[in-house]
């Protein structure tokens, strides 16, 4: 009888020739042969990474097989939550993301850990043969990125990183409208995220590791450090230790519309400033305001970001805005528009309203999108592992260029007039965690 995991890899092969076996599981109203069931595993499940894993039960040929977390509590209050979604008791439970691995029964692993984590288990994934959805950013540094996207290929994996917007339709049609020409040259994409509700955080003693919490698996090759809650859970991504503040939290979902909408990935050069403006005193490391220029042949891409505000561009907390001769393309997460250039009072081109979003949720579309091409054996998800590695080292060479306060230049693989900068591609792993070899 064909396996799980069999079926996975040779289904585009077998294509409608393919007898499935007489069992059959019952997923909701659905009835799914036992040899089409996509097994998946979780590790990391207080945030996104849960968010994920529901995205993935809403697909009836998906089971949970695993769960893993480095906090009890956690795990086992993720485990009651699948439970009462599916109306069955995950069946294993792991405080070490290496035994969810090893587990033979799972075919996909979601990672949803903090992001210095991804690039070990993405490529420990990848090598045991399963298929990955790895959370964005993709990695933690340049040569992470680089080492994912040799994995991915080496081991035939099909890996989507969790850059949903790449799933929403008003999204795509917002990026076909700027290829069709008709806002003439662009000269500049703006770029910008002021979460208001995004608050500080105040500088907090460290303490004992709570009950329960592996404190050392969750450091993993970061530096070892007391326990202190303000680097636990949601808050780890304002340290550099662990991830790169705005810039990767949100910027490698709106910047990655910059690169697609503009058909680019290399800029020529980088230069940023910002700083703890806000809030100088608080305990955050990354800065609460933030702007970088990314230089290309013939424009620019603008970041700007900020915590604690609301008022971005175009009257929204977050978007882009495409600014050519004739006009300039708006989107965000609600929809997009076209506001047209006036000169003189004469408009160059008819204004578009506000188209707003629609279709199924770009998560879930973003989720459908992965299990397809896994069914097809396709790596051309719609944020492949390529597409996530170019919009993480996006991110990152903002953050160099502000960590070194110097304007950088970029080949694509280094940086041509910074020994500083370059001491930022690759990261120093610890407590004898190593970095991979592909």
């Amino acid at each position: 009888m064909t396996t799980r995991r069999n079926f996975i890899k040779q289904a585009a092969l077998i294509g409608t020739g393919l007898t499935f076996s007489p069992f059959i599981i019952q997923a909701g109203k659905h009835a799914i042969p036992a040899s089409d069931k996509i097994h998946v595993g979780l590790i990391g499940c207080n945030g996104m990474g849960f968010t994920d894993l529901q995205a993935f039960l809403l697909n009836p040929e998906v089971e949970c097989a695993a769960l893993c977390d480095v906090d009890q509590e956690v795990l086992e209050r993720r485990a009651s939550d699948t439970e009462k979604i599916t109306g069955k008791k995950v069946k294993h439970l792991y405080k070490d993301w290496r035994q969810l691995i090893d587990n033979k029964d799972i075919d996909v692993v979601i990672v949803g850990t903090p992001d210095h984590w991804h690039c070990l288990q993405m490529i420990a994934a990848c090598e045991a043969g399963k298929d990955v959805y790895c959370e964005k950013p993709l990695g933690n540094s340049i040569t992470e990125c680089n080492l994912m996207v040799k994995a991915a290929k080496k081991y035939n994996r099909i890996v989507q990183v969790g850059q949903w917007q790449r799933s929403d339709p008003h999204w795509q049609d917002a990026m076909a409208f700027v290829h069709c020409g008709r806002l003439g040259k662009i000269r500049t994409v703006r770029v910008f995220s002021y979460q208001g509700w995004c608050p500080s955080i105040m500088i907090r003693p460290d303490e004992e590791t709570p009950a329960g919490v592996d404190y050392d698996m969750w450091l993993g090759p970061a530096p070892k450090r007391p326990f202190n809650r303000n680097r636990y859970h949601f808050t780890f991504r304002w340290f550099w230790d662990y991830a790169g503040g705005l810039m990767t939290d949100w910027g490698v979902h709106l910047l990655d519309y910059a690169l697609y909408g503009m058909n680019v990935t290399t800029p020529k050069s980088i230069m940023a400033s910002g700083g703890k403006f806000g809030y100088p005193d608080d305990a955050c490391e990354t800065p609460d305001l933030l702007q970088a220029i990314y230089e290309f042949d013939g424009f620019t891409v603008l970041w700007d970001h900020a915590i604690g505000i609301d008022d971005g561009a175009y009257g929204r907390n977050h978007g882009l805005g495409f600014v050519g001769e004739n006009g300039t393309l708006v989107v965000d997460r609600n929809g997009w528009e076209v506001i047209p250039e006036k000169v003189n009072g004469n408009a160059r081109m008819e204004a578009i309203p506000l188209k707003r979003s629609y279709g199924g949720g770009g998560l879930n579309l973003h989720v459908k999108n992965h299990l397809d091409c896994i069914k097809k054996r396709n790596p051309d998800c719609n944020a492949n592992i390529e597409i996530g590695a170019h919009i993480a080292k996006f991110a990152q060479l903002g953050n160099i260029a502000y960590r070194t306060g110097e304007k950088l230049k970029w080949d694509g693989t280094r940086f041509t007039n910074s020994k500083t900068a370059n001491k930022y591609l690759t990261p120093n792993y610890h407590n004898t965690w190593k970095l991979p070899k592909v």
